[in-house]
């Protein structure tokens, strides 16, 4: 999930789950930015489609480029992708997993690991691979569970970069970067997103949690008014959907601009492995595939099903005191506006804040962390209509 603005606090949430401003969702390539980034990098498709660098690691081929057509159908392959290099020269490697399909088909990328601290994504992605047979599929899934590195290895949620003095860099805010941008991030992005993900997607899905320190519901971010997005979000037996375009630089946005239908599934709380909520989410997923002819069977449940949620807003409720937080609401509960749902008391105990809603919607988000100080955002509530004149909106 992406990032909080600076200036609310540095703790961010999800991605687009508060914005309300939009980025152009439309499935059609944004032709300037897409030649302005072609003219800065690197050809994304060398000749021979794959480019192996000879390296091996852990009995695993390393490529610098990815062409799935070139894989022997019917087989499960291991690979790692050669990402940006570290100071030291040598280079970050992203685990790729493809199951390549006995007969030709659709093909569907998973992602996940853009942010450090999302364990139950990674979960989800490699339970969706482990249940895939590839002599009985048609088409391709491929699978990238560890975007960013170097976050993992702290699992913190942003990418360090050392190369302007200390700095955590959001790398769901890069995509689809620069192969020769400012940062090693950029860079990062670039390389991915040119030469693994963007030539191996027909569909790509984008996985997600909510941030250190922030719990959300299951749920997914989508553009509803696209009908190939819509027709794959309905599919998760999941609690709530955000219909919002989100805003620029978040993956999901990067595949939608350069044509590719996708989307954001939200998986719960950082740092933990949810199991309940992960079954949810790989329901969903091996529906989308079954969509797409990719595998058979019967479909499992959808949002129609566990009576779905779908808010087009999420309103946030800002710390306006230093305290300790009680909360009168739980996640996915309904809340009418001017309901109280959180109360907040100081060192001594005493009450220093009342918290309220200002809209009736649905409980979507809420903080984990007990403590909080002035501007951080307390709870997400996901609704459906404009907010009353005075109410607070989230400043992206």
């Amino acid at each position: 999930m992406p990032d909080l603005k600076e200036g609310l606090d540095r703790r961010d949430f999800i991605i687009a789950s508060i914005a309300t401003v939009g980025a152009s969702a439309a499935l059609t390539v944004n032709a300037g930015a897409a030649n302005a980034q072609d003219a800065a990098a690197p050809s994304a498709h060398p000749a021979s489609g794959t480019a192996y660098t000879g390296d091996v690691i852990q009995g695993k081929k390393v490529v610098s480029a990815l062409d799935v057509n070139d894989l022997e159908p019917g087989q499960r392959h291991f690979l790692y992708f050669q990402g940006v290099q570290m100071p030291t020269g040598q280079h970050w490697y992203v685990s790729v997993t493809v199951a390549k399909g006995a007969k030709p088909g659709k093909r569907v990328v998973l992602v996940s690991g853009v942010h450090g601290d999302e364990m139950s994504s990674v979960h989800t992605v490699q339970t969706v691979m482990n249940q895939l047979d590839p002599a009985e599929m048609s088409g391709t899934v491929m699978a990238v569970t560890d975007v960013s590195r170097p976050a993992m290895e702290a699992m913190q949620r942003r990418w360090p970069n050392s190369g302007r003095g200390i700095d955590l860099i959001d790398m769901n805010r890069e995509w689809p970067g620069n192969e020769n941008g400012a940062t090693a991030t950029s860079r990062h992005a670039g390389l991915l997103f040119n030469r693994l993900l963007r030539p191996n997607a027909d569909v790509a899905i984008d996985f997600h949690t909510g941030t250190t320190g922030f719990d959300v519901t299951a749920f997914n971010i989508a553009s509803m008014d696209v009908p190939e997005i819509k027709a794959m979000v309905e599919l998760y037996p999941v609690s709530q959907i955000f219909d919002n375009h989100a805003y620029p630089g978040v993956l999901h946005n990067a595949f939608v601009d350069a044509g590719i239908p996708s989307f954001c599934p939200e998986i719960g709380a950082a740092r933990v492995l949810d199991i309940e909520m992960i079954s949810l989410f790989v329901e969903g997923t091996m529906n989308v595939l079954k969509h797409h002819g990719i595998i058979v069977g019967p479909m499992g449940r959808t949002g129609k099903d566990v009576g779905v949620f779908v808010g087009s807003s999420a309103f946030p409720i800002l710390a306006t005191q230093g305290g300790l937080v009680e909360y009168l609401v739980k996640l996915n509960d309904k809340v009418e506006a001017g309901q109280k749902v959180a109360i907040q008391r100081n060192s001594f105990g005493e009450v220093v804040a009342e918290y309220t809603s200002s809209v009736a919607g649905e409980m979507t988000g809420k903080r984990s962390d007990a403590m909080s100080e002035p501007g951080n955002p307390l709870a997400f509530i996901l609704f459906n209509k404009a907010a009353p004149e005075g109410v607070e909106t989230y400043p992206e």
